[in-house]
């Protein structure tokens, strides 16, 4: 068995990964600041690899800012690639997102920054591009909220249950670096405002949705179905209806 760092360990995809890589036997490290890791400024990160096979960065940043997000995945992956060197670690794995490597604006910029300095790091990596996730219906209700409405983006989404992006995560680890590994996504399309009407119904919130489009790339990408899988993808089984029943209500 592996001794396996996850990389935002505590987050909505990281809480998983920590599950599945301890029900299949790995030894954990979970690297996040509430551990005292910090991934911007390196502080603890070497320490932390020691003795570490993989690394499974699923590590984010709550932003729609290009130059935010551009510098927290460039800063995060460097600091992490720079301390596997160190360390020895073998496999790197990172989350990434379907069609983000189409889009030179908002959070997306960052995630084709990220998948950029991987691709010239070596042999030792691995991506998972994945759909949006089934709890960013919840997400949007969340930050979305201005004078009673729900501003939702337009937005063709393929939610995807985290628990399988989780488990698919340590399937990668688990073996030698594949470079792009099969997308991942839902087994359905979904309009993101519909879902988040239907968030907000199985949850007892009231609120008026209202669907606007994202300017520049990152819009374009989010309406046009650049965020759908294709046919050679892998779909996880769970719907978002099946993910409001069991665990988003």
């Amino acid at each position: 068995m592996s001794r396996i760092a996850v990389a935002g360990g505590t987050g909505t995809v990281g809480r998983h990964v920590i599950r599945a890589a301890q029900r299949a036997g790995h030894e954990t490290v979970t690297i996040t600041r509430s551990t005292g890791i910090d991934l911007i400024t390196g502080v603890g990160l070497a320490a932390a690899l020691e003795g570490v096979d993989v690394v499974i960065d699923v590590s984010s940043i709550a932003t729609l800012s290009t130059r935010a997000s551009i510098s927290f995945f460039d800063t995060v992956t460097r600091n992490l690639l720079a301390a596997e060197r160190a360390a020895g670690v073998g496999h790197h794995v990172a989350l990434s997102i379907v069609g983000a490597a189409k889009s030179t604006s908002g959070y997306y910029a960052g995630k084709a920054a990220q998948e950029r300095l991987l691709m010239a790091s070596g042999d030792r990596w691995s991506i998972l591009r994945a759909t949006q996730f089934h709890e960013f219906a919840a997400q949007m209700v969340g930050r979305g909220a201005m004078l009673g409405m729900i501003v939702v983006p337009k937005m063709l989404s393929q939610p995807v249950a985290a628990a399988e992006v989780g488990a698919e995560l340590v399937r990668i680890a688990e073996g030698a670096p594949v470079g792009l590994a099969q997308d991942l996504g839902g087994p359905g399309v979904e309009r993101m405002a519909d879902m988040v009407r239907r968030y907000l119904r199985a949850s007892g919130r009231k609120g008026r949705v209202l669907e606007v489009r994202i300017p520049g790339s990152m819009g374009r990408v989010s309406a046009d179905g650049s965020l759908l899988t294709g046919p050679d993808a892998r779909r996880g089984t769970q719907t978002f209806d099946e993910w409001l029943e069991h665990a988003g209500a």
